[in-house]
């Protein structure tokens, strides 16, 4: 980055940290954000503070404000925090008053997002399960009972806010709050209760008095002075609901989450910073980043259903907190670039021409000093263009990309132009493979010999609902029966258990005997299971286990979404007679007796429960397994390869790590090695790891571990390998440059990693991509020294792409690019 430009960050930090000190005044009108009188766009990111650690925070902000964010924007997650009715957590990763707190330290604002609904892919929307459960309650709707809660739950969040001095208005960061969530998109079904709730909502927020802005995002009706925003991966055509209100984009879609058994979604730098660009020529005001980092859906977090333990997203930093290159870099050149035509930006007039097909000028002049800052679009999907601006220049201007201009007559700035270094990450096995051993594990059968003869905690004559019964207490609900048949043995020998489920997993047993198991696929979690039993004359016990892979989060009346086998029906079916057994008397349990006897916690005395066999069982049903191990040494995140399990869930020093399920891999259809960043992006574009599993890796936070002696805890519920279970640190391992013409081509390596090899280096027209780099037509003979004299030996290395740094100039006129790949 330039000096100028770091200036100007620089700048913008002091503004902050000068006005969160004294109380701000925050307004806004269509072209600004108007911070103590300041005319600004924001550029934000959204970090979710429960999906990393509280010793993770302050890397992932100050990395934040690295890239050139202005704010950190956070939904408040009620079920987390209010997990029993009017019995509050603040605590750990929960204290999200601290969190505002370091944003602040950090010379960040911040956006809160109460909602209290969320979406997420959080379970249930982060609502509890125990408002679902209150009589007469009708989520998100104008229902008295549920009104009083939300109004309760958002009440105690803002107070909190107001005795920490969260809000600008009292020196505080946060400039803006967010009340409900994308309710305009669903709300439809709700009829007038909907439309009326909406008013609610407003009034109620409002009511707060909280000296900022409110916001709705995706809801065009928004009552004043609710602001109406907009999210997806494109706003540029997004108009306000009102005129003087600012065009805000609060989920600008980094790339999307992933799905047990689905693919990798992938959406390229090029896109993200097109969309960005766009929406600011169009008059954009405020840009979020959804995710800035995803993180890590910890415990039974995960929604959807079948939302991984990983959120990654596909977002600037990754997963762990690491930058993710080239996202990263580009949109921090991205902001840099905004942020030079800031002052312009709001308080220009904004005019635009078109210079052929697709291609725009959009000009933003100061009345003032006539002083202007461009942004000349192509938004064809195949076709490049070059516009000649007469005295402002000539340009090449790239398919699907924007070109940003200062002064309107030097380019600053292509979105298809990517400068940033891209990083190829790599698991490292802890300890060298050559003294790597396995490791050891002890063993524990889960105690289900009571629910096989049909013993259960309650009864009802009737096939419950698993979610209201469950009640986010466990993701497992056993249901248990005993049928009397009549006849001859040879007749009961053929029959078939006919099950229908509304999801997501089922495990069957009868008479004690495991007879087979099934789970919904292809998103479609509700199935039927049939498998041939055999029964005998007199009393059998049916048993059914049925899991949850996290709850529904989104759509019209998702809350009301059935799980389980409720209803069923449950029936036998014979060669000429059919027993339909949905009304018999069912027992019911909730949950493993290994969670009631917490063996996840390594503090609690179970050793009389651990099995040290020689052989240790694999690919057994319902089983505990624990190891110990050191932690891995360094500061590089840390990850246990889970390959070889079956489905289930971690704990790490009696801390869930999450639900892990690498035997659900991938089809191996839809992958392909090259991505097109031409043309409008889906969840489906280009996406990866076609054939493997979903979530091989799963996060191990450095503050969950102890230097020694540290514990590892599998519920494997399918039947899994534990042998071959592993940790690996991730880190930078190959990192490729591919700078233009009159740029830096700067590379690093990270956690003290120093650049070992240059694999690659060219000045000319290289082709080719990270990992697959080539000669062009022509290069400079001096690429490689030049490249190795500056990078090898050290962490990071910056070298100017010009003919003169190579030795050049005699080919005139003739630009250069710079492309190098260099091992770590």
């Amino acid at each position: 980055m330039s000096r100028y430009w770091t200036e100007v960050l620089a700048i913008a930090t002091l503004a902050c940290l000068y006005t969160c000190s004294l109380g701000a005044n925050i307004s806004y009108d269509s072209n600004a954000i108007i911070i103590n009188g300041e005319r600004r766009i924001i550029l934000s990111g959204s970090i979710h503070y429960p999906r990393s650690t509280v010793e993770m925070w302050p890397d992932i902000i100050q990395k934040a404000k690295d890239g050139g964010l202005d704010a950190i924007e956070s939904y408040i997650f009620w079920d987390r925090h209010e997990p029993q009715r009017r019995k509050y957590d603040f605590s750990g990763n929960l204290d999200f008053v601290k969190f505002f707190k370091l944003v602040q330290e950090a010379g960040l604002y911040a956006v809160l997002r109460i909602g209290p609904y969320v979406c997420a892919e959080w379970t249930y929307g982060g609502f509890p399960l125990w408002l679902h459960n209150l009589p007469g309650v009708q989520l998100r709707t104008d229902n008295e009972v549920y009104k009083n809660e939300m109004q309760t739950f958002t009440t105690k969040i803002v107070n909190m806010c107001k005795e920490a001095s969260l809000f600008a208005s009292q020196g505080g960061p946060i400039i803006i709050a967010q009340i409900e969530n994308e309710y305009g998109n669903i709300m439809g079904p709700y009829g007038a209760a909907g439309k009326s709730y909406i008013q609610w909502c407003a009034k109620m927020a409002v009511s707060q008095n909280i000296g900022v802005p409110w916001i709705m995002c995706q809801q065009s009706d928004a009552p004043q002075p609710m602001i109406n925003t907009c999210n997806g991966f494109y706003c540029d055509n997004f108009t306000p609901n009102n005129p003087k209100s600012p065009k805000m984009f609060t989920e600008n879609w980094t790339g999307w989450f992933k799905n047990w058994g689905g693919k990798h979604p992938f959406r390229t730098a090029e896109d993200v910073a097109f969309s960005v660009a766009r929406f600011f020529q169009s008059g954009g005001v405020f840009n979020n980043y959804y995710m800035y980092h995803g993180g890590t859906n910890f415990g039974r977090t995960a929604g959807g259903p079948y939302i991984t333990t990983s959120y990654d997203y596909n977002a600037p930093l990754d997963e762990y907190g690491n930058f993710n290159q080239p996202k990263w870099g580009h949109l921090k050149d991205l902001h840099a670039a905004l942020k030079l035509g800031e002052k312009i930006l709001t308080t220009g007039n904004r005019t635009s021409k078109q210079y052929g097909n697709n291609v725009y000028l959009t000009t933003y002049t100061n009345a003032n000093d006539g002083s202007t800052f461009c942004f000349l679009s192509n938004s064809d999907g195949s076709h490049d263009a070059n516009v000649d601006l007469q005295q402002d220049g000539k340009y090449f201007v790239p398919a699907w990309s924007v070109s940003i201009l200062e002064n309107c007559n030097k380019e600053v700035y292509n979105t298809a132009k990517v400068n940033a270094q891209t990083s190829i990450m790599v698991k490292k096995q802890v300890g060298s493979s050559r003294h790597h051993k396995r490791l050891s594990w002890v063993w524990a059968p889960e105690a289900i010999k009571d629910t096989l003869i049909g013993r259960g905690r309650f009864k009802a004559d009737l096939l419950l609902d698993q979610k209201q019964t469950a009640a986010d207490s466990s993701d497992y609900l056993w249901y248990m029966t005993s049928v009397n048949m009549n006849g001859k043995s040879s007749s009961l020998e053929n029959v078939t258990l006919r099950v229908r489920t509304q999801g997501h997993v089922l495990h069957a047993f009868v008479n004690r005997k495991f007879v087979g198991s099934q789970w919904g696929t292809d998103g479609k979690y509700s199935f039927v299971l049939e498998k041939p039993v055999s029964l005998k004359p007199g009393t059998n016990i049916i048993t059914l286990l049925s899991a949850t892979v996290g709850l529904a989060n989104y759509g019209s009346f998702f809350d009301l979404v059935p799980v389980g086998i409720v209803g069923g029906p449950i029936e036998l079916i014979g060669a000429n007679s059919t027993w339909n057994i949905s009304t018999n008397q069912w027992s019911y349990k909730v949950g493993l007796n290994g969670e009631a006897n917490q063996l996840y916690n390594p503090n609690r005395a179970h050793l009389r429960r651990w099995k040290a066999t020689q052989n240790v069982p694999v690919g057994r049903l319902m089983t505990w397994y624990k190891t110990t191990f050191k932690s891995p040494s360094g500061t590089d995140p840390v990850v246990v390869d889970l390959q070889g399990m079956g489905k289930g869930q971690a704990w790490v020093n009696g801390k869930s790590i999450g639900r892990y399920w690498p035997s659900f891999n991938a089809d191996t259809n839809g992958c392909s090695d090259s991505c097109d960043y031409r043309g409008g992006y889906f969840s489906e574009k280009c996406v990866t790891n076609c054939g493997n599993p979903t979530q091989r890796w799963y996060h191990v936070p450095r503050s969950f571990l102890k230097n020694d002696g540290n514990t590892l805890i599998l519920f494997e519920e399918f039947g899994g390998n534990p042998l071959n279970v592993s940790f690996q640190t991730v880190t930078v391992g190959t990192v490729c440059g591919n700078a233009y013409e009159g740029h830096e081509l700067d590379l690093s390596c990270q956690g003290g990693q120093t650049i070992s090899e240059i694999k690659f280096a060219s000045y000319g027209d290289p082709q080719g991509k990270c990992g697959s780099f080539r000669k062009g037509s022509w290069e400079a003979s001096s690429s490689f020294s030049v490249v190795e004299n500056a990078c090898i030996g050290r962490e990071s290395c910056s070298v100017s792409v010009s003919s003169a740094t190579f030795g050049t100039s005699n080919l005139g006129s003739v630009n250069g690019r710079l492309a190098v790949e260099a091992v770590c």
